[in-house]
């Protein structure tokens, strides 16, 4: 499966800035091994359904450091048997606009 999720902390920067808490949640998903990306507005994770939500889990509750409500935003694709899709799914994507 692949995750796309977004975190966001309440009452931290005065600026409303996330980063410091982000950065938080994506040295855990770096650091679980587990294949990761970051963009300017998901961190993507792909791996078995209980290893991935785990280390979303504990992403969470790092971003949440010294903040008492977190936002999360999660999607979720679901495909048995499909790995390694984070890089392939792009491909495929491009492979078209390459013909096209």
């Amino acid at each position: 499966m692949i995750v796309a999720f977004s975190v966001s902390p309440s009452g931290g920067d005065p600026d409303g800035g996330v980063s410091e808490a982000v950065a938080r949640a994506v040295k855990v998903v770096r650091e679980s091994g587990l294949p990761n990306s970051t963009n300017a507005m998901f961190t993507n994770i792909e791996g078995e359904w209980d290893e991935v939500m785990d280390v979303v889990k504990r992403a969470v509750a790092a971003a949440g450091e010294g903040s008492a409500r977190v936002g999360l935003v999660l999607k979720a694709d679901i495909r048995p048997g499909f790995t390694d899709q984070l890089e392939a799914k792009v491909e495929r994507v491009e492979a078209h606009l390459r013909e096209s």
